[in-house]
C-alpha cells in the first residue's frame, strides 16, 4: 500500500489526518417505554432496509418521551394485567407453546401477539428439563412491552427488548437433534475488494500537508472522496436465514458498534471510542471489530438437566488489517493498536450497562443466549428424552421466520479527525460458534443442588392450555 510521507513539521502546516471508513448495516434502534413521562436522553437510533437490501440510516427524536409515554400507555391498556404484570421468574413450556401453535395452525390462524412476544420474555437465564412432565421450560423476566418507535417491542418496565418467538424458532432449528447445524451463526459486513482498490488509489491523491487556512476545505474533500471510494459495503449473514429478523439483529449490533466507535453514534453510556482515545496510530492501518461470545457464559446441573445463562454473554474483540495485492483484507500480523484494544476492551467491560441503554446489544446478547441454550438442549438430547417433535416450532408454515428482505449492502459510513495521519477502515462482523461455547472444558458446572432446587421449585405448568406462568 502507498505509504504518506512521516508527519510535517511546519508550523503552518498540519498533516492530513484523512480518517476512517466503516462498513454498515442494518435494522432498528430503541428507547426504553416507561411508566408514566420518560425522558429520553439520546434519540432513537437504526436503520431502514429497502426491497433491494439497502441499508439506510435512521434517526427518530422523542424530545420529552412524551411519544414512548403514549406508547405505554396504549399497551397497558391492550395488553392482559397477567401478562402486563412485571415478573422476575417467568415461565415458558417449550412444549405447551408448540402445542398452542398447532391448535392455531388447524384453525388456520397464526400466532397471537402474546405468542409472538413469548408472554414479554425479556432474558433468557435458566432452562429446565422435566422428563417425568414431559417438558422443556424456559424461564427469565418479563413483563408487559410496547413499541419503541422504530418497530422494536421492549419493555414498559425496563426499556429491555423482548425475545421474539420467531428468534427462538431460528435457535432451535438450527440445532435441533438429527440436524447436522451451522458450525458458527454470524454476519460479516466488509468493504468490496474493487473499492479497498479504489481507497488505495484515492489515497495517493491526498497531499502530505495542509496550510491551516486550506484545511476545513481540504477535509471536506478528503472526506467526500473516502465516501465516494469505499460506496457500499457487503453483508454477508451465515448460519441462519438473510431473511429472518434475527439475522437483522446480528447486522445492525455490529454497524451500530462501529458507528459508536468512529463517533457517529453517542455512546450509550460513557465510554471512550475508538476515535476519542486516538492519540496517534500507525499509518494507513485498517481496523476490524467483531463480536463473539464471552467465555464460560453457561452454567450446568450435574445431572445434565437445568442450565443457567451468566455473565455478559457478548465481548468484542478487534486485529489489525492492511490492503492487501488482491485487494482483499488480510491480517497484519501482531497485536492491535492500543486505541482499538482499549475500545474493545471497555465496550465488553460495560457490555451489560450497553445492553440496558441501547436495545440492540440486548438483544444480540439475547441471540447468543438463544443459540446456546438449544445447542446445549441438542446435546444433552432434550427433545429426544422427552419424545417432543417440536413440529409447530419447527415448522416456517406455522412460524415463518424469513419473511424480511435480507440486507446485501450499505453505504461505508465515513468519519475524519485531525490527529496525525491515519487512514481507518474499520471493518468486521459477528461470530457465534455455540458448539465451541457447550464444550465441557468452557461449560462451569454449578454447585451441588442450586439448580437442581431451581428447577424444583418452578412449579408445574398449570391446568390446561395454558403454556406461561409466573
Amino acid at each position: 500500500m502507498h505509504a504518506l510521507p512521516p508527519g510535517c513539521g511546519a508550523s503552518r502546516a498540519v498533516c492530513v489526518g484523512c480518517l476512517r471508513v466503516i462498513g454498515l448495516a442494518t435494522l432498528l434502534a430503541g428507547v426504553a417505554c416507561g411508566q408514566g413521562a420518560t425522558t429520553v436522553q439520546l434519540p432513537e437510533f437504526g436503520v431502514a432496509i429497502d426491497a433491494e437490501g439497502v441499508v439506510s440510516r435512521r434517526r427518530v427524536d422523542d424530545p420529552g418521551g412524551r411519544l414512548a409515554a403514549e406508547r405505554a400507555a396504549a399497551a397497558r391498556s391492550a395488553l392482559p394485567a397477567d401478562v402486563f404484570r412485571p415478573s422476575r421468574l417467568r415461565k415458558i413450556s417449550l412444549v405447551g407453546l408448540d402445542a398452542a401453535l398447532r391448535r392455531r395452525a388447524a384453525a388456520g390462524t397464526g400466532p397471537d401477539p402474546i405468542e409472538r412476544h413469548l408472554a414479554g420474555l425479556t432474558r433468557l437465564e435458566f432452562a429446565f428439563l422435566y422428563p417425568d412432565r414431559g417438558d422443556i421450560v424456559l424461564a427469565g423476566e418479563a413483563g408487559g412491552w410496547c413499541d419503541d418507535g422504530l418497530g422494536r417491542p421492549v419493555a414498559v418496565q425496563t426499556g429491555r427488548p423482548v425475545i421474539l418467538l420467531e428468534d427462538l424458532c431460528v435457535a432451535l432449528r438450527a440445532f435441533w437433534p438429527g440436524t447436522p447445524g451451522p458450525q458458527s451463526v454470524g454476519c460479516s459486513i466488509d468493504p468490496a475488494a474493487e473499492a479497498l482498490e479504489r481507497l488505495r488509489r484515492f489515497q495517493r491523491t491526498v497531499p502530505a500537508a495542509v496550510a491551516d487556512h486550506e484545511r476545513a476545505e481540504v477535509g471536506g474533500r478528503i472526506h467526500a472522496g473516502l465516501a465516494a471510494a469505499l460506496g457500499d459495503a457487503n453483508v454477508r449473514v451465515f448460519g441462519v436465514s438473510a431473511a429472518t429478523h434475527f439475522a437483522r439483529v446480528l447486522v445492525e449490533a455490529d454497524y451500530r458498534m462501529k458507528l459508536i466507535a468512529i463517533d457517529l453514534e453517542p455512546p450509550p453510556v460513557p465510554l471512550r471510542t475508538f476515535l476519542g482515545g486516538l492519540e496517534a496510530a500507525p499509518r494507513n492501518t485498517l481496523q476490524r471489530w467483531w463480536f463473539r461470545p464471552d467465555e464460560a457464559c453457561l452454567r450446568v446441573a450435574g445431572d445434565g438437566r437445568a442450565c443457567e445463562l451468566v455473565g455478559r454473554s457478548v465481548r468484542l474483540s478487534t486485529e489489525d488489517l492492511a490492503i492487501g495485492p488482491d485487494g482483499r483484507l488480510v491480517n497484519r500480523g501482531g497485536t492491535a493498536s492500543a486505541a482499538a484494544k482499549t475500545f474493545a476492551g471497555a465496550f465488553t467491560a460495560r457490555y451489560p450497562q450497553i445492553a440496558d441503554r441501547s436495545p440492540v446489544f440486548a438483544q444480540l446478547r439475547n441471540a447468543v443466549d438463544l443459540l446456546v441454550v438449544a445447542a446445549y438442549m441438542r446435546r444433552e438430547g432434550w427433545q429426544t428424552a422427552i419424545a417432543w417433535d417440536g413440529a409447530a416450532l419447527r415448522d416456517e408454515r406455522t412460524v415463518p421466520t424469513a419473511t424480511l428482505p435480507p440486507p446485501r449492502r450499505m453505504p461505508c459510513a465515513v468519519n475524519m479527525v485531525w490527529k496525525g495521519r491515519v487512514l481507518l477502515a474499520p471493518a468486521g462482523g459477528v461470530s457465534i460458534e455455540p458448539e465451541e461455547l457447550i464444550a465441557a472444558d468452557r461449560v462451569a458446572v454449578a454447585p451441588a443442588g442450586v439448580l437442581e432446587e431451581r428447577r424444583s421449585t418452578s412449579g408445574g405448568r398449570p391446568d390446561g392450555d395454558r403454556w406461561w406462568w409466573d
